[in-house]
């Protein structure tokens, strides 16, 4: 099917909507207003389920909308912007959830002429959706039923060639497993909250994309300037400069580690021991064979590494936490392979080492009735296969840590919020990071507000981790900032030495439109609250801004009470958590419907 649509400067201005149980397709313009409101990727994408999810039903329902978005910035010179959102509403969670994925297939989907695929309905049968410009197939997928997200990548580049693009599910997606992740070019990953799963609910195994149409910005010339200071100040910044290209995000594992920070054993302890073995010094010495970037990335913080003679990619720190400080595991080779399991399986790393070091407590206190050991390398890999078939113990693994320890009546046990497992760095340490957990939309997460930058790597000050004074104010900043940057998409990494300003030009010089710092800062306003507004509406409240009672009952937690009633305060919600009248009239929520 061939359709014609329209173009404007940076976005393309056309959403492509699939409907799987009809089999067609259609493109619904976008209006500038929108756009400009919600900006792209994640904004756009938010917006469109806010629009047309039905409230209170199953994340697998047929009506729950999938989004695959990009943003002003893809496909434009601009450095780091190779990446797309993927949301929908998280069989994990039930909150409204994006998870960001880097590799091409962004550039791709922008190139053939889209701003964002919405796809509904579900296939009674394995599907690819295939896009190659402005012609769209549906194709049967049952011959690729069972196999990994490496090899679907690989059968779909044979069949249809490299320059196309590949973003697809493994058997964890399949069986929609609530951990489920979204796997494109080798290395990146869709991972958080489970989107795989709704992927696979709907019978779509692969998108594959290929788009050759050029992209017309309104000053090429000030991006290309604007990207020799960007480079400057990257280069001349001890993280994005130094420490990310030199050993990847694995640095991050003992400066957490020092600071008390790396929780071990499901969060009893705060630190891990044998961290140094699984340090980011010792895999460069023992398995690193070079490094890895994503397109037209200055800083290039990906790693690959060699084990019996193949190619891997080597653990992030969060996985390298998540499967090895969490679980007890000290050994790289043993992490490479996990990882490595969970990628080719299309399972979250992160939700997955906090489910097993859930399950090895609630083993050790005798509920379960498999035997599940810390550091058990074996047992771990035999447990996410499990996992991601729904076999045995697997079963239960694949709900979640959550939904695992209420089935136990040990809800205490998993470590998470809104059903989304914490990730590496323990609020017990960081009172500011502690509040972003709380207060996050998708659940517990370190990058909806990555306080770990002003209060452990002194970027681009450093603030007194215990200290709650000044956090709300600040969280509430970085979660409308990094909405924002979400929605251009541009990789979280630059946030560290650019500010707002940089990214308001560029969005300037991309779209020719008039927008200021407060303008993208608003905009990023627009999209968090309308994220609350929806997980509201689903049944949330204030008390699901909470920390697991691990952390709270601990000695020196942090004081979250008062820390949420400023936030409250701070955002212009009531002491409920709502958002008042007048604060949703300031930003025009919930705005008007997109009309498909």
């Amino acid at each position: 099917m061939r359709l014609q649509g329209l173009s404007i400067k940076g976005w393309r201005g056309r959403l492509l909507v699939v409907d799987l149980s009809q089999r067609l397709f259609k493109t619904v313009e976008l209006s500038s207003r929108l756009l400009k409101a919600y900006i792209g990727g994640r904004g756009l994408g938010v917006k469109i389920v806010y629009d047309h999810t039905p409230r209170r039903v199953d994340a697998y329902h047929p009506d729950v909308p999938l989004i695959f978005a990009v943003g002003p910035l893809t496909a434009t010179p601009f450095y780091s912007t190779a990446r797309f959102c993927v949301i929908s509403k998280s069989p994990l969670t039930g909150t409204l959830f994006d998870s960001s994925c880097g590799g091409e297939l962004g550039l791709e989907l922008k190139k053939a002429g889209f701003d964002a695929l919405m796809v509904k309905g579900s296939s009674k049968s394995l599907v690819s959706l295939v896009i190659d410009d402005e012609d769209f197939l549906i194709k049967d997928a049952e011959g690729l039923r069972g196999y990994t997200t490496k090899a679907t990548r690989e059968a779909l580049r044979k069949d249809y060639g490299e320059e196309f693009k590949v973003a697809c599910i493994g058997p964890a997606g399949e069986n929609m497993v609530r951990m489920a992740s979204i796997n494109s070019d080798e290395g990146h990953v869709a991972g958080r909250g489970g989107l795989g799963a709704v992927m696979g609910a709907k019978g779509l195994k692969a998108l594959v994309v290929r788009g050759s149409k050029p992209l017309e910005v309104a000053d090429e010339k000030g991006i290309r300037e604007l990207n020799r200071l960007v480079l400057k100040r990257i280069k001349s910044n001890p993280i994005t400069g130094k420490a990310l290209p030199g050993l990847g995000t694995l640095f991050l594992l003992q400066v957490v580690n020092e600071h008390g920070m790396l929780p071990s054993r499901n969060f009893k302890n705060t630190s891990f021991d044998e961290a140094y073995k699984i340090s980011a010094e010792l895999f460069k010495a023992k398995l690193f064979k070079r490094r890895k970037g994503c397109f037209n990335c200055p800083i290039a913080c990906k790693r690959v590494v060699n084990l019996k003679g193949e190619e891997h990619p080597q653990p992030e720190f969060e996985t390298t936490w998540a499967l090895g400080a969490l679980c007890e595991v000290a050994s790289p080779e043993a992490l490479v392979e996990l990882n490595s399991l969970c990628n080719d399986l299309g399972i979250d790393t992160i939700s997955m080492g906090s489910t097993l070091a859930c399950a090895m407590e609630l083993s050790e206190e005798g509920l379960l009735d498999t035997r599940v050991t810390w550091g058990d390398v074996e047992a771990m890999k035999e447990l996410i296969a499990d996992t991601a078939h729904r076999r045995g113990l697997g079963r239960t693994l694949a709900e979640g840590s959550k939904k695992m320890a209420e089935r136990l009546s040990r809800p205490e046990l998993s470590m998470s919020v809104k059903g989304l497992e914490l990730p590496a760095y323990d609020p017990r340490g960081a009172y500011g990071q502690a509040l972003a957990y709380a207060t996050s939309n998708r659940g517990g997460c370190h990058l909806r507000a990555y306080m770990i930058s002003t209060e452990l790597l002194g970027v681009p000050i450093l603030l007194d981790r215990l200290n709650p004074i000044g956090k709300a104010e600040l969280v509430a900043y970085y979660e409308n900032f990094l909405a924002a940057i979400d929605s251009l998409i541009v990789c979280k990494f630059l946030s560290l030495e650019l500010d707002d300003n940089i990214f308001a030009s560029a969005l300037r010089m991309a779209t020719g439109g008039l927008f200021t710092r407060a303008e993208l800062i608003k905009a990023g306003e627009r999209i968090w609250n309308l994220e609350r507004l929806f997980n509201l509406e689903e049944g949330f409240t204030s008390s699901h801004d909470t920390l697991p009672e691990r952390i709270l009952s601990s000695p020196g937690a942090p004081p979250l009470q008062a820390m949420l009633e400023k936030y409250y305060e701070v955002r212009g919600w009531n002491r409920a958590g709502k958002p008042i009248e007048a604060k949703l009239e300031e930003l025009g929520l919930p705005g008007e419907r997109i009309t498909m």
